[in-house]
Order: C-alpha cells, then structure tokens, then sequence
C-alpha cells in the first residue's frame, strides 16, 4: 500500500512537472505583431509600433506644460470658467467617470479569485422517514456548524491573466474618460470661439447697415431735390436691405451657440444669456503659429491610450484561454461540528472535518477551448488594426490641423491686404462719385467687396483660434484639471475606506 501511494505521488510530481513545461512553453515571447512579453507584464505596444517625429522644427509653444491645460494661453477667463464648469457638470463625463467605477470593481472581483474563499455552512434539518419506505417512522433532528474553504491554486497564470486582462480594461476606461475630457474641452472652446466669432460678425453687420441707411437716406434725399434718378436709391436700398437680411441668420447662431454650451457645462439652456451676452474678442494666441509635431505629445492622446490597453486586455483573455487547456488544481476543506441534538453540538464526538485536494483536468471538449483561444487570438488581431489605426488617424489629425493653422494665418493676411484695399477703393469711389466722374454703381460694389472681406477677415481670426484647439486635442492636451479631480477623487475614497 505504501509502494502505491509513492507510485501515485510521484506520477503526480511529473504530471506537475510535464504541464509546467508546457506553460511555459506557452508564455514565450510572442510574434512580432503582439505585445512583448518580459517579467510577467506586457511590454507596451508603443515600444513596437513608436510614433516618431514627423517633424524637426517644432514650435516652442507646444510644450507639456502648454498641453496641460491649453485653454490658459487664450488669456481668455471666460472661456476657462466655462471648460472648468464642464469638467464638474457636464452629464457625459459623469457616465465615463461612472464606467471607471465600474471597471474599478470588476477589477477587485477579479483579484479576489486568486484569494481562497470561505463560507459558512450552518442548519438544522428535521426529517422523517416513513415505514412503508422502509424506516423507522421517527422523525429526527440534525444540527451543523461549519466553515468551507475552497482555493483554485494557479499554477498555470489563468486567473493571473484574468487580473491583468480587467486591470488593462481599466486603465482603457481611465483614457475613455480622459478622451471623453479632451474632446468636451475642445468642444467648449470650439462652440465658446464660434461665439465671439459671431458676435463680432453681428457687430459688423450693424455697423454696416447704418453707414448704408445713411447712404439711403442721403440718396433720398438727392431724389427728391431732383439732384438724381432713382436708380441710385434702388441700388442703396437693396444693397442695404442684403447686409440686414445677414443679421437674422447670425443672431439665430449666436442663441445656438450659447444653449450648445449650456449643454455642455450642464446648464439648463438660456441659463447664460447674460453671462455670454457682453461682447468680447475672440480668444486669440497672440503672434504665435504653431508648427510641428512632438511625438512625445501624440503618445499622451487618450484615444491610443485606450486603444492600446484594450489590445493589452484581450492579449491577457487569450492567455487565460490557454490556461484552460492544462489541468485546474483545488484545494477545499470543511471543519465544524455535527450532532442529532442541539445539546451535544459542541462535545468531543461531534466535532467534523475534511480535506480534499482535487485536479480537474479537460479531456474531451470537442474543440470548444481551442476555438475559444482562436476566438480570443481573432479578437486580438482586431484590436492591434485598430490600434495601428488609431495611430494612423492621430498623426493624419495633427498634421491636419497644423495645415489648416498655417494656411489660415496666410489666408488671413491676404484677407487684411484685400480689406485695406477695399476700404481705399470705397474712399475714392465716393469721392469721384461727388465730383460726377463715376456712377454710383463703383460705389455699391466697393461697399459690398468691404464688407464681404470685413466678415471674412472676422471669420479667419475666428478659424485661427479654432484651428489651434484642435491642434491642442490632436496632441491630447488638458490633462491637468483631470488629473487634479481624480486625484482628489482617490484621496476622498480613501478617507471613506478609513
């Protein structure tokens, strides 16, 4: 009987041994298109796939401590109360904040299987078995206290993997949330810019409507001393009647653009009419153009974060996948007390245990678990072309918006030059027009060139600013108030936990 139970255990030590060969085997460096794996932890997939500079010149003002909280280089106090309200209220960060919880959770669900569990086992139980069934017909009592404890041994990293594929899904959550950050205070100083735009429009077109009244009225005037005909009068009017037919459309997108960013702080919309309602330039940065891409930058966005944690996680799925190829490895046990009366529940003879270690090894799973690993590896492919592709539309992103903010400066200086040169041609045109050496249709179509370029000129300056906060989120900047608020986040959860 010895001889045997040395036999079976030391079958059981090559059985160990066999299979922890095997997983190792199974834990080696991966192919070149997945993460690496060294000392148990997942290289990150930027070491493989870097983003390197696309450009050597890059501009000073596109430093870290510039992409932090971006906003602040408008020197606008408007605009950054507004992107700070949005941070605290706007209903969208809440669901992210709500899913890092989430994702919180499930990870400490997870690090709990690695931990042995245990239950108790308590009841009183009164039964009786009849005659005819062959008993005695007495009814009887059974008392039992008792503590189970079971613990699945991880010999193979299954469940191991299960806790890095959650803690990847949450550091994927914290950068759904940061994306979720990024692209509200973007959006914020988009809508808040477009604002200003408009009303410097609207400023525009009012004055011009009432240099063009005074040339109706003037008009009318020369008409009815008979001075002139009343095509020049026509002319003014509907000229005039065009720019008042402008102010309509803009005031309308003035009222848009205020509910947009009540939205987006939270607010109930017309809650800022008269916080918003006082007109002031738009945000500019001042002098500056804003060229080149620092790569260091671009690997902050959020969007590749997430990308990126997410391939981590399903990379872990896969490996546990593996792990359930190889035996499972149980230790359970039970100790308490059992007796028929309630009165001898604590003596000597009553008192019970149990020990069972237990392997639990699949044999025959008609190729369920090797399709699962195929499932999982698939899945996994699918999230590295989505990586590389998040990658990709990052940088065409950045040097976008860098395009648009170079060309804008150049469109805005031909847009000076033109305006210059129309207000010039409109001074002389009226002036020949006194003196009877031109028709006042000169006139008319130096007022329209002017105020065509006038509004474009508005409009550019208004893209410029809009051009650099895009740069600013293509570069994931503004990540300082969140990281402020989720450090404060975790030091209150640990003062709840105290």
């Amino acid at each position: 009987m010895m001889k045997k139970k040395i036999i079976c255990a030391i079958s059981a030590l090559i059985i160990l041994a066999a299979a922890a060969a095997c997983a190792a085997a199974e834990t080696k460096e991966p192919a070149s298109r997945d993460l690496m794996l060294k000392n148990g932890e997942w290289i990150a997939l930027a070491q493989i796939y870097p983003i390197k500079d696309i450009s050597k010149e890059v501009s000073d003002e596109l430093t870290p401590e510039r992409l932090a909280a971006w906003w602040e280089v408008f020197g606008d106090p408007t605009m950054t109360e507004l992107i700070m309200k949005a941070l605290d209220n706007n209903r969208s960060l809440e669901a992210a904040r709500a899913k890092v919880t989430e994702a919180r959770a499930s990870l400490g669900v997870s690090r709990a299987s690695l931990l042995p569990w245990l239950d108790s086992t308590n009841f009183w139980n009164n039964s009786r078995t009849p005659i005819a069934a062959g008993g005695s017909g007495n009814s009887g009592n059974l008392y039992k206290l008792g503590i189970d404890a079971s613990w699945e041994i991880d010999i193979f990293g299954g469940r191991r993997a299960s806790v890095r594929a959650q803690r990847a899904t949450l550091e994927a959550q914290y950068a759904a949330l940061y994306s979720a950050w990024t692209s509200l205070a973007s959006e914020v100083a988009i809508n808040y810019i477009s604002l200003r735009t408009l009303q410097e429009r609207l400023a525009i077109a009012n004055n011009n409507l009432a240099l063009q009244q005074n040339t109706v009225d003037i008009q009318q005037s020369r008409v009815d001393a008979g001075l002139s005909d009343s095509l020049t009068l026509k002319q003014a009017q509907y000229t005039m009647e065009q720019t008042r037919a402008q102010i309509p459309a803009i005031t309308a997108s003035i009222e848009n653009s205020k509910n947009a960013i009540a939205i987006l702080i939270g607010e109930i919309p017309g809650a800022l009419e008269e916080s918003l309602d006082d007109v002031k330039p738009i945000p500019q940065i001042s002098g500056v153009e804003l060229i080149g891409i620092p790569a260091n930058a671009l690997r902050q966005r959020p969007d590749i974060r997430q990308a990126e944690r997410l391939l981590v996680a399903q990379l872990a799925r896969k490996k546990s996948a593996q792990a359930d190829l190889w035996p499972k490895f149980y230790l359970t046990g039970s100790i308490g007390t059992e007796s028929g009366n309630w009165g001898s529940l604590f003596n000597g003879p009553a008192k019970l245990y149990s020990f069972m270690p237990q392997i639990s090894w699949p044999i025959f799973h008609a190729g369920a678990i090797r399709n699962n690993i195929k499932v999982q590896g698939a899945v996994a492919e699918q999230l590295l072309a989505s990586y590389e592709q998040t990658v990709l539309t990052a940088v065409g992103e950045v040097r976008d918006a860098l395009s648009d903010n170079v060309h804008e400066y150049d469109r805005r200086e031909a847009l000076r030059n033109g305006m210059e040169a129309a207000q010039a041609a409109l001074d002389l045109a009226n002036e020949k027009y006194l003196r009877g050496l031109v028709d006042f249709t000169n006139v008319i179509n130096a007022q329209r060139s002017l105020t065509a370029l006038s509004e474009e000129y508005v409009i550019s300056g208004g893209q410029i600013s809009t051009n650099a906060v895009k740069l600013f989120k293509a570069l994931g900047g503004g990540w300082q108030p969140m990281e402020e608020a989720e450090k404060a986040l975790a030091e209150a959860a640990a003062k709840a936990e105290k």
